[in-house]
């Protein structure tokens, strides 16, 4: 995966997904549908480390009251991945001021949010609008892919899979091959 390259896939229950398009970030991003078991953004291949549950502020409120218990049960699937987050296309604010239709009171639907981020350490964004809340859901799937590349590189080069950069490039100057150890060059 070149640097710029990230394939989404997103479960095919969403009726309206992400495209990943129009702004310069996401070139290079791939979209298709697919099956998740868990959330409804992840990246192809590695479905079974990530995701990211997009949610509404009045899905999120129907799941805080009406869906409590099904919503509870993918936060708890949410539990194997390695990460996770729900964004929210509606604000902290929205949600805390009741700006939404529903009985459910604003201070109990705030306390869920914070009881399920401190129980079962789920990061919920609230980006404001669905424009920033597809970005985040995108930033948040190309850092944990970068980061798991950058584990990748290190690991290679501690088993000396891959030679470090400086030393691949003087030994390519110097026409000859790397050394399994720098004493056995001297």
């Amino acid at each position: 995966m070149s640097r710029q390259e990230l394939h989404i896939v997103f479960d095919n229950r969403e009726r309206k997904p992400y495209q990943f398009a129009g702004f310069p970030c996401y070139e290079g991003t791939t979209v298709e549908a697919g099956t998740l078991a868990t959330g409804d953004y992840s990246v192809k291949g590695l479905e079974h480390l990530v995701s990211v549950e997009r949610k509404s502020l009045s899905d999120l409120v129907g799941c805080l009251a009406g869906s409590r218990e099904r919503f509870v049960k993918e936060l708890e699937r949410s539990r194997a991945l390695e990460a996770f987050a729900v964004v929210v296309e509606g604000s902290w604010q929205e949600l805390a001021q009741g700006q939404y239709r529903s009985q459910l009171q604003p201070f109990a639907a705030t306390q869920s949010i914070a009881a399920f981020s401190a129980r079962m350490r789920v990061p919920f964004w609230f980006c404001g609008s669905r424009p920033a809340a597809e970005f985040c859901c995108w930033s948040f799937l190309k850092q944990f892919t970068q980061g798991r590349l950058q584990e990748l590189k290190t690991i290679e080069r501690a088993m000396g899979l891959r030679p470090e950069r400086s030393r691949g490039r003087q030994c390519r100057e110097e026409g000859r091959m790397p050394s399994s150890s720098p004493a056995q060059e001297a």
